[in-house]
């Protein structure tokens, strides 16, 4: 029997992959307490409870799985494409597709701060990846070939940390229902043990939804919450406001 475990245990230690240790870093770059500046984005839900689109629990969930939809369509394929394919050239085009793509300037500006503080972030902490800061280093001394859109560094940082391509899509669609479902906290929509309640309750819908939008090219990314998107953009113009959008 004592035999049989110490096989198992061989075995076991055989499967492990070499390059194991980056699931510390993997984990890590879901982790909240990265300083990438998520928290300081409501995801346009400040604006909705201002202008009276939320304003309850209920409307809250339905917010919530709407953003997440949205999130999916929109942001899911180009996820997708920098993990599967995280090299300069592919990084540079599909970052300039995205700023093409997004329409709203609240959204589109978040998305470049967020996504400025993440590469500056990753080059950092994972210093075992030398090309992040080659990539950066590139791009900054060529203003104007990339605006830093978040999307597509978080996947390229994904696919070069070793990431799955499933696994990626679905760390986004967590990442963002955590941080929309903070900001509630913070805007007193919901308590911390709600917030917890809520959460694992819409998991099983975000899952769907991520089922739904997986896998998909560029060409294929559109938006499906309009109106959404458009009370987002409504943001700049609140007379107080906690949020930077």
């Amino acid at each position: 029997m004592d035999q049989d475990l110490v096989e198992t245990e061989k075995k076991r230690k055989r499967d492990v992959p070499i390059d194991s240790t980056l699931q510390w870093s993997q984990w890590q770059l879901l982790d909240s307490i990265l300083p990438t500046g998520g928290f300081a984005h409501s995801f346009g839900l400040e604006a909705a409870i201002q202008s009276r689109l939320v304003s309850g629990p209920d409307d809250l969930r339905t917010f919530i799985i709407h953003l997440l939809e949205n999130t999916g369509s929109l942001f899911l394929p180009f996820i997708y494409s920098t993990t599967t394919n995280p090299t300069l050239e592919n990084w540079q085009e599909l970052d300039r597709i995205l700023n093409a793509t997004l329409t709203n300037e609240v959204g589109r500006k978040a998305s470049v701060s967020q996504g400025s503080s993440l590469m500056r972030v990753a080059v950092s902490v994972f210093t075992e990846v030398p090309s992040l800061k080659s990539m950066r280093d590139v791009s900054i001394a060529s203003p104007g070939v990339v605006s830093f859109h978040h999307a597509p560094i978080f996947g390229l940082i994904c696919g070069l940390l070793g990431m799955d391509s499933g696994t990626s899509q679905r760390a986004y669609m967590f990442m963002t229902m955590r941080d929309v479902i903070s900001a509630a906290t913070r805007l007193n929509l919901v308590g911390p043990m709600g917030a917890a309640v809520l959460q694992h309750r819409i998991a099983p819908l975000a899952e769907d939804l991520f089922k739904k939008w997986m896998d998909r090219p560029v060409e294929d990314a559109c938006q499906t919450a309009p109106l959404l998107d458009t009370i987002q953009g409504c943001h700049s113009y609140l007379f107080s406001r906690l949020f930077c959008s």
